[in-house]
């Protein structure tokens, strides 16, 4: 991975293609204020430096049936790196775990899980996520709404957050 220092225009090529990914590069060069070639050649530096992880589309859940969202907090019996690293790939296995984040603390691991409907969670929590070696509690929270749900990072353009 190489290092890249990012100006302003990466910047803003960054904040404009977190917004909408499959801007063409035609558009996002016009949006950066450069040609379409060096634009190409920029938005390839910043893959391959890492700033940018990948592309995908933001699917409705409820469209696709996940009509229930739960924020579960996970405390694991020990702490020690191969428990934890084996509790994580658990969790990549499950694919109804769309976020799984370590935390200091109290809790050990929060985990942003999606399901049909509140059994179809209850039916993973008891066969899944508490029968994990390690899990000693769970403690689950049923998401009512999102109000706000952003993805990315805030992308400071002329140190100003979301400024043109």
């Amino acid at each position: 991975m190489q290092r890249v220092k990012l100006d302003k225009i990466d910047r803003r090529i960054l904040r404009d293609l977190q917004s909408n990914g499959r801007m063409t590069n035609v558009e996002l060069s016009k949006r950066a204020g450069i040609s379409a070639p060096p634009c190409l050649r920029r938005v390839r530096a910043l893959e391959e430096a890492g700033f940018i992880r990948g592309y995908h589309a933001d699917l409705e859940a409820k469209a696709l049936g996940y009509n229930v969202t739960v924020f579960a907090q996970v405390g694991l019996t020990s702490q020690a790196e191969p428990d934890l690293e084996a509790f994580e790939a658990a969790v990549r296995e499950w694919p109804q775990v769309r976020e799984c984040h370590m935390l200091a603390g109290e809790t050990d691991f929060l985990l942003k899980i999606v399901a049909a409907d509140w059994d179809a969670y209850q039916e993973f929590l008891t066969s899944e996520l508490t029968a994990a070696p390690n899990v000693s509690h769970v403690k689950s929270a049923l998401s009512i709404r999102a109000s706000k749900n952003e993805p990315g990072v805030p992308v400071a353009v002329d140190g100003v957050e979301g400024a043109d």
